[in-house]
């Protein structure tokens, strides 16, 4: 029988990433992450899995997000039972991540039946913390560049893709056949993360499209942080920037802790206001080999931030009226301390909601930044008046150039390469140009595709 690779996830869209490659009875999973954004997404986190978690022999992880991860305390609680194999700041972020989404789903769900905004008597949580935290017994931490021998005879190797502490692509060898998983790559020359490693040879390819329709814009980040915060400041408002706790949140801190040792916002208070991004900060710092930064520069970028821990400080954050930049999960705005920030600061003129990266369609990060007029949130429609901005160049996501530069490290064509994990404009883009200038064969596969390998 020859390898079947499956796209239960990550095709046509940017999140839910899940690829199946199955042979000889013998199954093995390439990411579990949760679909997030438009609701015809998110129902099918409810729906049941694709294949029986108990017939699945292992997972690989390419990174700790959540679009990567968030599904794995499903996958253990209807019965998978095998390893995690994953890189060892990948497992300790893991370990902040998903008990705080499995919180964050239980504390939802009580909200909503609290204030009886939702549609279904009662709501109920995805998953729950202690289901996540018996996720956390499957997670097995191997090392970048080495040989992992796998079940079902299969040999897995880790390299470095940039992107956020610990990312990884995969280079799994199994009958005869080499697929490699880019996970998401991350940018060339970035201000804090390392360069993705290029890879020689693949038989099949499965590369991120997320901006494969785009470049970056090239202004200095901290150029435009400093105007925006700047004109922010003066009209008497406060800047609010949705981050991913993992990844974004520690690289804001880095530009905003250099912007204040160059005399510029001096004045200017910034809070950390999620505790799951103190953790992944406290993470950052131990792993320098996964990072450009020192250990100086990251004990000074952590420190330019007041770290906002437990519910009382963040309310009285939100009512204290003095200009300020309030750093706070998640990215999207799909969830977290954001929105209570966002309910209190996107109706007034006078502030800023400040993006910093990709934003999924369907959420509310999306709308906004698409000049959304109103949002909602716990069931309440808010007005925008607040200015919306986001800066793009802040994404950890490499863009179309630089997904061309990581292509070109092969040093032949693969048989096939799938454009995966972008939404459709940007994966067909992606597939045209590679196919223009590099000649190769390219597939945008369909969610839930079945592919016999060869």
């Amino acid at each position: 029988m020859p390898l079947r690779l499956s796209f239960l996830g990550g095709a046509g869209t940017v999140t839910g990433s899940k690829f199946l490659v199955e042979h000889d009875d013998r199954r093995l999973l390439v990411d579990c992450g949760l679909f997030q954004g438009f609701k015809t997404l998110r129902l099918r986190n409810w729906g049941p899995f694709p294949v029986d978690p108990r017939l699945i022999d292992a997972v690989i992880l390419t990174h700790a997000h959540l679009d990567h991860t968030g599904h794995l305390p499903l996958l253990v609680k209807q019965g998978f039972a095998g390893p995690v194999f994953c890189s060892e700041s990948t497992t300790e972020f893991c370990r902040i991540l998903l008990p705080d989404s499995g919180h964050l789903q239980e504390k939802d769900a009580e909200y909503a039946n609290r204030h009886a905004f939702s549609k279904h008597k009662p709501a109920l949580p995805l998953y729950t913390l202690e289901d996540a935290i018996r996720a956390l017994d499957r997670l097995v931490p191997i090392a970048f560049d080495q040989p992992q021998e796998v079940p079902g005879g299969a040999t897995a190797r880790l390299r470095r893709v940039g992107h956020i502490l610990g990312a990884a692509s995969v280079q799994l060898d199994w009958a005869g056949t080499r697929i490699v998983f880019s996970g998401d790559l991350g940018r060339y020359g970035d201000a804090t993360m390392l360069d993705p490693v290029p890879v020689e040879h693949a038989d099949y390819l499965l590369v991120e499209s997320t901006y494969g329709n785009r470049r970056h814009d090239k202004r200095d980040p901290e150029d435009a942080l400093n105007e925006i915060i700047g004109e922010t400041v003066a009209r008497g408002g406060t800047v609010v920037i949705p981050a991913f706790a993992v990844g974004r949140a520690q690289s804001l801190l880095f530009h905003l802790h250099r912007l204040k040792a160059r005399g510029r916002l001096s004045n200017v208070p910034v809070f950390l206001d999620s505790p799951m991004a103190v953790d992944a900060s406290e993470v950052f710092c131990r792993h320098l080999q996964d990072h450009r930064l020192t250990a100086r520069e990251c004990r000074d970028a952590c420190a330019v931030a007041q770290y906002v821990r437990d519910v009382e400080e963040s309310k009285a954050l939100t009512a204290n009226p003095m200009p300020k930049v309030i750093v706070s999960a998640s990215g999207m705005a799909t969830g977290g301390r954001v929105l209570h920030h966002l309910k209190h600061y996107a109706p007034d003129a006078r502030n800023t909601i400040l993006f910093a990266g990709f934003q999924a369609g369907g959420t509310r990060g999306a709308a906004m930044v698409a000049g959304a007029e109103h949002i909602k949130i716990h069931g309440q429609h808010l007005p925008v008046r607040a200015a919306v901005r986001n800066l793009e160049m802040l994404s950890a996501h490499a863009d179309a150039a630089e997904i061309m530069r990581w292509l070109k490290g092969f040093r032949k064509a693969p048989r096939t390469t799938f454009i995966t994990h972008g939404e459709p404009t940007a994966s067909d883009t992606l597939r045209h140009r590679i196919e223009e200038e590099l000649g190769w064969s390219c597939l945008v596969p369909e969610h839930g595709q079945q592919i016999d390998l060869s």
